[in-house]
């Protein structure tokens, strides 16, 4: 991010190439996951799989969208966008720190990974199509592209040539990270202006991703409180963890600089928020 921000030329070349590199990203990520596994659990526990999808996919970012609507009107697209994205594929692991059921957590990858191409277009046309002019199948198209082609490729791999599948495994880690460098590089480098000109949006900004995170994390809770608390857990891990990578790559070839930087800067919950949920687990144990 300081780089592409810092140095914009050099950012500059991988500005072309957001969306590709998060495909990659996800292709990795993907090679992870037993679909067959998932697509089993899903059928066993399909009632808290759709009211979970529902709220994670469709009522926690309208909700959001129209109360940034009246509290803060320019951040009510980047936070649709943040919002109605997948349950992030990083997850599951993460959901193995807190002590949630990362078994739950795994199908909400796969389901609502499946439903985002074409809920979140949806939900941008109905909400905010007054407001932003970009066609709904081209938004189906491009997240259709990001995300099918790389679990496909995953599945394939996995069945056709498992043993290549589990040595490309073992790079995952550094492959994903220098994935995401170039992301951030294409990105903020496009926007190095944007930043370097406006640094209490900035700081605006980093304030509302905290307020999201938790607002996530408590709705995924109260969503599950009549449930064990390894699912109450799963539940707020399902929608604080989101792809928010993939809507940096995405909101940059659609949408202009403050929903990436929404996107981005979620990180920073991202990851500090991770200590007060293992807390409120332990607690719950």
């Amino acid at each position: 991010m300081g780089v592409g921000i810092g140095l914009p030329e050099f950012g500059r070349i991988f500005a072309p190439y957001p969306l590709y590199f998060m495909m990659f990203l996800l292709f990795f990520s993907f090679l992870r996951i037993n679909f067959l596994q998932a697509f089993q659990e899903a059928r066993k526990r399909a009632f808290v799989l759709f009211i979970l999808c529902l709220f994670k996919l469709c009522v926690i970012p309208a909700g959001l969208f129209f109360m940034a609507q009246v509290l803060w009107p320019e951040y009510a697209v980047p936070v649709l966008l943040l919002s109605g994205i997948s349950t992030g594929v990083v997850a599951p692991f993460i959901s193995g720190l807190v002590q949630a059921s990362t078994l739950l957590v795994l199908v909400m990858v796969v389901v609502s990974s499946l439903i985002a191409p074409f809920s979140l277009p949806a939900l941008v046309s109905l909400l905010a199509g007054q407001t932003i002019e970009i066609p709904f199948l081209m938004m189906v198209r491009t997240l259709g592209m990001v995300i099918f082609l790389p679990a496909g490729a995953a599945i394939l791999l996995r069945n056709l040539y498992p043993s290549l599948s589990e040595r490309l495994e073992r790079f995952q880690f550094p492959a994903s990270l220098l994935t995401f460098a170039c992301i951030n590089l294409g990105v903020f480098a496009k926007y190095s202006s944007f930043f370097l000109e406006t640094p209490v949006v900035v700081a605006e900004t980093i304030l509302v991703v905290f307020v999201l995170s938790v607002i996530y994390h408590t709705v995924g809770f109260l969503v599950t409180w009549r449930m064990k608390s390894e699912d109450r857990l799963a539940g707020a891990i399902s929608f604080a963890y989101m792809n928010n990578v993939l809507v940096v790559a995405f909101s940059s070839h659609f949408f202009g600089p403050l929903s990436p930087t929404l996107a981005a800067l979620y990180m920073l919950p991202f990851f500090t928020m991770i200590v007060p949920a293992r807390i409120v687990g332990q607690r719950m144990k």
